[in-house]
């Protein structure tokens, strides 16, 4: 008896690996976007004082509301989000920088989770399997502490988490909450220390790198410790 042929996925299957194909290279181009800025010849674009400059009289021309939407627009396009706080704070003073900074970053979160969620939610669900699928829903149960560690301690590119989040069981609620969380102890840090960190950026000195490397060692070690506690929860 003669084999019958494969029959060709149904519409809206090949429609989900479409969507799943999509969400792949939109995490591929801001990966590409996240290393350009890092070490192309675009990481010549960052200059501090010029981009402090650029927000500074966008803030003063269109008002705070403009500067946080541009700091949205940044930080969605994977331009890093510790130098995009910095800027604010440089630009804008300690307390008006952190009021741009936040909001900034919570609707830059949402704009990529949204994105993650349009491209691969359904598709994730459909398609990816039931492994990946109850990977999915134990993350959507720990939302907020997973993402509260991710920002602790950033093992990926900002929008890429934020589009992995929107395509998993992760609430947007727990992105939103876990960004605010886990980003305030690096803003608070800036805004306490920002003249001595521009002056280390510009000139290093042993003080200075001291500092940032302290300041590294505790957010690692807050890091490991939230992990371990997460460990313990989950057993």
């Amino acid at each position: 008896m003669r084999p019958e042929p494969d029959q060709p996925a149904p519409a809206s299957e090949r429609a989900l690996r479409r969507r799943l194909a999509g969400l792949g290279v939109a995490i591929a181009l801001l990966l590409a976007l996240a290393a350009s800025w890092a070490w192309s010849p675009m990481k010549s674009m960052l200059d501090l004082d010029v981009i402090v400059g650029a927000l500074r009289g966008f803030g003063q021309s269109f008002g705070v509301p403009a500067a946080i939407a541009g700091f949205a627009l940044a930080v969605a396009t994977a331009v890093p989000l510790t130098f995009l706080t910095l800027v604010a704070i440089v630009a804008f003073g300690p307390w008006t920088g952190f009021a741009v900074a936040l909001p900034g970053a919570l609707i830059g979160s949402a704009i990529s989770y949204g994105a993650g969620m349009l491209l691969g939610r359904e598709a994730v669900a459909r398609l990816a399997g039931e492994r990946i699928n109850m990977v999915s829903q134990r993350l959507g149960e720990r939302g907020l502490l997973a993402i509260v560690l991710i920002r602790l301690v950033p093992v990926a590119p900002f929008p890429i988490v934020n589009m992995v989040a929107g395509a998993s069981h992760i609430r947007l609620r727990d992105l939103l909450l876990g960004t605010a969380i886990g980003m305030s102890p690096s803003t608070v840090f800036m805004m306490f220390f920002v003249d001595t960190i521009i002056a280390s950026m510009k000139q290093p000195s042993g003080f200075g790198i001291g500092l940032l490397v302290l300041t590294a060692v505790l957010l690692g070690a807050g890091g490991w410790g939230l992990k371990r506690w997460l460990k313990r929860q989950e057993n």
